[in-house]
C-alpha cells in the first residue's frame, strides 16, 4: 500500500473498527454485490455463469478486502494491487464489456461496503463517518484511474491488431488473392459487391495558411473523412488514404451488375457529405466489383479519376460512362499520338494550354473560365486567339470543338506516360 489518503486513527462505528465489520461480512457482501451486478449492470448479467461464479466473485472479494485495508490504514492500494485491477479491466475490455460497466461495478461494490459499515452509525460517529467517506472516495478515485488505464491500453492494442487484420484483407483484395481467409480473421462477412473508390482529396483551407502545423491539419481532415465514412456505411469500409487521396472500398449489397442510378445517387450524396465534414473537395471515380474483382476495379477507378482530373472536371463523382471518350482516347494507339501532337505547339506556353482546358471544361463560358483562372475575360480571349494561331484549332468553332476535346485527352494521356510528367 502507498499514497496516504488521510492520516488518523482507525475509523470505528459503534465502537467497532469498520474494516473489521467489512471483513466479517465479506460473504454476505459478495452475494449482495453480485446480485446487484447481474440485476443492474446488463453487461455483467450476460456473462457466462461459470465466469460469474469464478473470476468475477474473486474480483468482488478482492475489492472488498482492498477497501477494508484502505479504511484500516488510510493508505491507497500499491502498484501490485493496481496492476491486478488493470489486468482485470483489460480482460473485460477484451470481452467487450463497456468501460462504464467496469467502473460502475467498483462503485456499486463501494456503495454496498459503505452502506454496510454505516448502517449502525449514530450521531456520535460523525467524525468517523466523514473519515470513512473520504477514504472510500480516495479508493474509488484510484481504482477508476487504474480501470481506465488497463481498459484503454487493451483496446488500443486490440484496435492495432484489428487494423493489421483489416489492412491484410485490403491487401488480399488488391492483390487479387482469395480474401476469405483474411476476412475470417477479422470477423468480416465479404459483401456481394465493393464500391471501389479512387479519391483525389483537395487541401483543407487551413493547409493553405502559413504558420499552421500542416500535418496536424491533414490528420484531422482524414480522421473526419474516415469517421464520417464509417458512420454512413453498413459493414466495414476499407481504406488506404493520404493527405491528397487514395483508395476506399465500401461494402455494398447491390451486385455489381445491378448497380444503377439510385445507387449512384446515394453514393454521390455520401461523397458530398464526406466533403462537407472533412472540409475539402473530393474528386472520386467509382467502380462496382465483386470481392474477387477488386484488384482490376482499383486499377480502372484510378484511370477514370486520372482522366477526369486531366480533363478539368469539377469535384464530384465519376463513373467510366462519364468519361468514355477521354478514357478511350487515353489508350495507346497511332491515332492518340497524332491527336496529342496537335497541341505540341502549346507546350512552351502552359498558360495557353491551361486556358484552353479551362474554357472547354466551363462549357465555352469565357467569364466562368476567367473566374476559375482568376484573370480578366479579355485575357481569356487573348490566350484563346494565341492558341488558335499556334494550333490552327479554334475553340469557338463547332467543327474544331470535338477535335480539341480529343486532342486534350490524348495529350494528357501521352504526358502521363512520360517520366516525371503530368497534365499541363
Amino acid at each position: 500500500m502507498s499514497n496516504g489518503v488521510e492520516d488518523g486513527p482507525v475509523p470505528r462505528i459503534g465502537g467497532t473498527p469498520v474494516h473489521q465489520r467489512l471483513l466479517e461480512a465479506t460473504p454476505v457482501l459478495e452475494s449482495a454485490v453480485m446480485s446487484r451486478l447481474v440485476e443492474q449492470v446488463p453487461a455483467y448479467g450476460t456473462l457466462p455463469p461459470e465466469q460469474l461464479r469464478g473470476e468475477i466473485v474473486k474480483q468482488v472479494a478482492g475489492g472488498i478486502r482492498m477497501c477494508a485495508e484502505v479504511l484500516r490504514t488510510g493508505e491507497l492500494p500499491g502498484e501490485t494491487e493496481q496492476e491486478a485491477i488493470r489486468e482485470s479491466a483489460a480482460r473485460r475490455a477484451d470481452e467487450g464489456v463497456p468501460l462504464e460497466a467496469v467502473v460502475g461495478a467498483y462503485h456499486l461494490g463501494a456503495e454496498e461496503c459503505s452502506a454496510h459499515v454505516l448502517s449502525t452509525a449514530r450521531p456520535g460517529d460523525l467524525h468517523d463517518i466523514l473519515l470513512v467517506q473520504r477514504r472510500v472516495l480516495g479508493f474509488l478515485r484510484l481504482v477508476s484511474s487504474a480501470v481506465a488505464a488497463g481498459y484503454v491500453q487493451e483496446r488500443q492494442a486490440a484496435l492495432s491488431d484489428e487494423q493489421v487484420a483489416l489492412q491484410s484483407l485490403l491487401s488480399r483484395l488488391l492483390e487479387g488473392d482469395s480474401p476469405q481467409a483474411a476476412a475470417d480473421r477479422v470477423g468480416i462477412r465479404l459483401p456481394p459487391c465493393y464500391l471501389v473508390l479512387s479519391l483525389a482529396v483537395g487541401p483543407h483551407p487551413d493547409e493553405l495558411l502559413p504558420g499552421v502545423n500542416h500535418p496536424v491539419v491533414v490528420r484531422r481532415k482524414l480522421r473526419r473523412l474516415r469517421n464520417e465514412l464509417q458512420r454512413h456505411t453498413t459493414g466495414m469500409a476499407l481504406s488506404a488514404l493520404s493527405g491528397d487521396g487514395g483508395l476506399v472500398l465500401i461494402p455494398c449489397e447491390t451486385p455489381p451488375a445491378d448497380f444503377g442510378a439510385p445507387d449512384r445517387d446515394r453514393l454521390a450524396r455520401l461523397l458530398g457529405q464526406l466533403a462537407r465534414v472533412c472540409g475539402a473537395e473530393l474528386l472520386v471515380a467509382a467502380v462496382a466489383a465483386t470481392p474477387d474483382g477488386v484488384a482490376e476495379a482499383a486499377g480502372l477507378a484510378a484511370e477514370v479519376r486520372e482522366v477526369a482530373e486531366a480533363s478539368g472536371r469539377e469535384p464530384g463523382l465519376y463513373l467510366l460512362d462519364d468519361v468514355l471518350l477521354e478514357y478511350q482516347l487515353s489508350r495507346p494507339s497511332p491515332a492518340r499520338d497524332g491527336l496529342a501532337a496537335l497541341l505540341d505547339p502549346l507546350d512552351p506556353r502552359p498558360e495557353l494550354l491551361a486556358t484552353l482546358r479551362t474554357f472547354l471544361a466551363c462549357g465555352q463560358d469565357r467569364r466562368q473560365a476567367a473566374a476559375r483562372l482568376q484573370v480578366h475575360p479579355n485575357t481569356v480571349d487573348y490566350r484563346l486567339r494565341r492558341a488558335t494561331d499556334l494550333t490552327g484549332l479554334d475553340a469557338a468553332r463547332g467543327a474544331d470543338l470535338l477535335t480539341l476535346h480529343a486532342a486534350l485527352a490524348a495529350h494528357d494521356a501521352v504526358r502521363r506516360g512520360e517520366p516525371g510528367a503530368g497534365p499541363a
